[in-house]
């Protein structure tokens, strides 16, 4: 896909991995959308970017707001090329902790905002990147990419909720590009390792460079234009499909 020109919606886009994605593809000339519930950040992000940038408050779990988003976005733009789900949430609890066991309203925060946050935003996605008329020097209509985590594969002592919410965005990736192949949609995660995110920047910096030294290499936390990096990469790779790209520098978490 030429991204020059084309609408790319990013949630959880007012700050971190989402943020730093709509720098990115806004660099190369796309035509970026970031929604939040940050709406301090998120405007302030579109007052940076200028034309080609608008910023929407939106709480992807809402069924009824995520549609009106949709449909207030055909009418805006007439198109939608690209999805990349960023909005999220890494709890951490124990399932017998020192104050009890593990709240289930946590658990459920975790998928509601991980997994059906992302599943809600991509399925009127889908319907909305189907109605793309192709151009003649054009094999696809859109891309979907959703942010998985290594958490997926090796999750650590305290992050069930968190990997069972990743390991499910594993698990939609393969069946999601299967079936939206007919619509010429290809569907993509990417499982980010330690993220110099706002999170882990407010950890005190030995606690940084600790986990930094964990990585093979480079051993230092990945930045999140580097995620961004990614982003266009799929976007533009149309034989990038149906896969989960670990972005990790060669880490496997241990238990603890």
């Amino acid at each position: 896909m030429k991204i020059e020109g084309k609408v790319f919606v990013i949630t959880g886009g007012a700050s971190g991995l989402g943020a730093a994605t709509a720098r990115h593809l806004h660099a190369h000339a796309a035509r970026v959308v970031m929604v939040d519930m940050n709406a301090e950040l998120g405007q302030a992000l579109a007052n940076e970017l200028g034309e080609n940038s608008q910023f929407v408050q939106l709480d992807v779990t809402d069924e009824g707001a995520v549609a009106a988003f949709y449909t207030q976005l055909e009418q805006d733009y007439g198109q939608l090329n690209g999805l990349i789900n960023c909005a999220g949430i890494a709890p951490s609890a124990k399932i017998l902790g020192k104050h009890g066991i593990h709240e289930l309203a946590l658990f459920q925060r975790a998928m509601n905002i991980n997994v059906v946050g992302s599943f809600n935003m991509l399925r009127f996605a889908a319907e909305l990147m189907a109605k793309y008329t192709l151009q003649a020097d054009e094999e696809e209509r859109g891309v979907i990419i959703n942010t998985a985590s290594v958490a997926a594969f090796e999750g650590q002592i305290g992050q069930t909720a968190y990997a069972a919410s990743k390991g499910a965005v594993v698990a939609m990736t393969l069946p999601l590009a299967r079936e939206l192949a007919a619509q010429a949609i290809r569907v993509m995660a990417i499982a980010p390792g330690i993220m110099e995110t706002p999170m882990v920047q407010s950890f005190p910096e030995k606690v940084q460079a600790a986990l930094g030294a964990m990585v093979p290499f480079p051993a230092r936390l990945a930045k999140a234009d580097e995620y961004a990096q990614l982003v266009r990469h799929i976007c533009e790779n149309a034989y990038l499909n149906g896969d989960v790209i670990r972005l990790d520098g060669a880490i496997r978490m241990a238990a603890k």
